[in-house]
């Protein structure tokens, strides 16, 4: 079994910063590590991913250049640094862990979930 557990979350005024931590523990895996969110009747949503054997992050396109996906693999760990937070980035954030190495931004192509981290931003 593989068990994700998200930290980091937050209450935080539009423009600031925030920086989410998921750290992955039980049966190793490779694949990818990922961020989804999901908004109040909205769906999940992608946000971020990485590989844990390479350092080639995807981003969904309204977080480009604001959000930075980071791993530490020598603590199983993945990080999620949001910068230039605006209101619409409010959501439940979940990590996420992926066999494969394919790039997947549907949340069913993903195999292991955290019980998700609470961000909001203020206007």
């Amino acid at each position: 079994q593989v068990q994700l557990v998200e930290s980091g979350g937050g209450l935080v005024q539009a423009g600031g910063s925030l920086r989410l931590s998921c750290a992955a523990s039980g049966r190793p895996f490779s694949g990818a590590m990922g961020w989804f969110r999901q908004a109040p009747g909205k769906e999940r949503e992608f946000v971020a991913s990485i590989r844990w054997s390479s350092s080639n992050p995807y981003y969904t396109e309204s977080v480009k250049g604001r959000f930075t996906i980071s791993r530490d693999n020598t603590k199983n760990t993945v990080y999620l640094q949001m910068n230039s937070l605006k209101p619409e980035d409010t959501a439940v954030y979940y990590c996420a862990g992926k066999l494969g190495l394919g790039t997947v931004t549907s949340a069913g192509g993903w195999n292991y979930w955290g019980q998700g981290t609470q961000v909001t931003v203020s206007s």
